[in-house]
């Protein structure tokens, strides 16, 4: 599958570090991508990322991305390479010349029985990131709730697999098993997830759940790409790219090279579309949130219109949640869970049920999970 098509060489291009990039199975507010890729570029690396689009409950880097006023993410190739050779990294879409293969299988897969098939699974996302003549891989494989996989040992079943191939392909590739019991950041939906990216990146506000997940993905990137020494040194450069607003300058830069506007850093609010219906939402009764339905409040997202339910589904960028309460929280009548951003009182009203459907409350506050539960290499 990946030989069906072109397979990047990047030797050409002189670049100056090694090529890397990471891979998720999906999940609600996951938008560690958009800070993941500057990141690993100002400590010095290289990341030509091939994301993909939502469907079902889970969002897609690309929707996140199209929401960005003139921001193209079906690129050329030779805009692909260009963005990545200047700015770093660049994020955009499968192109028909990598792995074509991948779609013709992906189509049949449905009426085959072979949609969860981890054999399948596996060569679909390899197919695509081998193609991208990477150094080095990491694959953040979601757990819980709103995960892709439905049990754990499902979950490590799948990351053993793509670990295996991909190390038998050449390129060095570990993968983290994360926490996917509640949403990752404190937004879920397009644009709304790319205005906290933003917001992360200059450091106006970092949830410490999306912080510490980002940082994971990428320290192990910076020790497999030969970029630092051990983990600790490579949390080190991390902050320091934050703290100094590299990385933030070098996400304003793909954005641009891609389309955008070259102000989006500074002025994101002013460009990124909104939802015309912004409101908080309630809970009745009080208590400890100790559970959290994540598949079900990412299927809100997409009955807001978020979303897709099938593949020829638009999408309305500016829906979605914000201000996302986290496991533990105390709640009561008073306090928001939420909120919510729709483009019509019948949406919200719909919308606002399934989030509350989607939360437990009790009297005592629940143990953390664990962020980062397994890796494996």
């Amino acid at each position: 599958m990946r030989d069906s098509g072109e397979v990047m060489d990047w030797s050409s291009d002189n670049l100056s570090g090694p090529v890397l990039d990471k891979h998720s199975t999906g999940g609600v507010g996951d938008v560690v991508s958009l800070m993941l890729g500057p990141m690993i570029a100002a400590c010095g690396g290289f990341v030509p990322m091939i994301s993909g689009r939502g469907l079902g409950h889970t969002g897609g880097t690309l929707d996140k991305l199209d929401s960005i006023p003139g921001y193209t993410t079906s690129a050329s190739e030779l805009l692909f390479r260009k963005v990545v050779k200047d700015a770093g990294v660049a994020i955009v879409g499968q192109t028909g010349e990598l792995a074509p293969a991948d779609k013709r299988i992906y189509g049949v897969r449905d009426v085959t029985a072979t949609v969860e098939s981890i054999a399948m699974i596996t060569a679909s996302i390899l197919s695509k990131k081998l193609a991208e003549g990477l150094d080095a891989l990491v694959m953040d494989v979601k757990v819980g709730s709103g995960a892709f996989m439905p049990t754990f040992d499902q979950s490590v079943e799948l990351a053993q697999s793509i670990v295996q191939v991909a190390n038998g392909a050449g390129v060095k590739t570990t993968a983290l098993l994360t926490d996917m019991n509640q949403c990752l950041a404190s937004s879920a939906g397009n644009a709304l997830e790319v205005r906290e990216a933003v917001q992360f990146l200059t450091g106006e506000y970092r949830n410490e759940r999306l912080l510490e997940i980002t940082m994971a993905q990428s320290a192990e990137l910076l020790v497999s790409g030969g970029l630092a020494a051990n983990t600790e040194q490579a949390r080190e450069k991390l902050q320091s790219v934050l703290d100094n607003g590299q990385a933030a300058e070098i996400f304003s830069r793909m954005v641009h090279g891609l389309g955008g506007p070259a102000d989006f850093t500074e002025r994101y609010d002013h460009y990124l579309p909104g939802a015309s219906i912004i409101k908080p939402v309630y809970m009745e009764g009080d208590g400890f949130l100790s559970a959290m339905n994540t598949r079900d409040v990412g299927m809100a997202v997409v009955q807001l219109g978020g979303g897709r339910k099938v593949a020829s589904d638009t999408i309305d960028y500016g829906v979605g949640f914000s201000e996302i309460c986290r496991l533990g929280d105390r709640i009561d009548s008073s306090q928001p869970i939420a909120m919510l951003h729709a483009s019509s009182d019948a949406s919200w009203n719909q919308a606002a049920d399934m989030l509350r459907g989607a939360l437990t409350l009790s009297e005592q506050a629940p143990q953390p999970n664990s962020l980062v539960y397994k890796k494996l290499s």
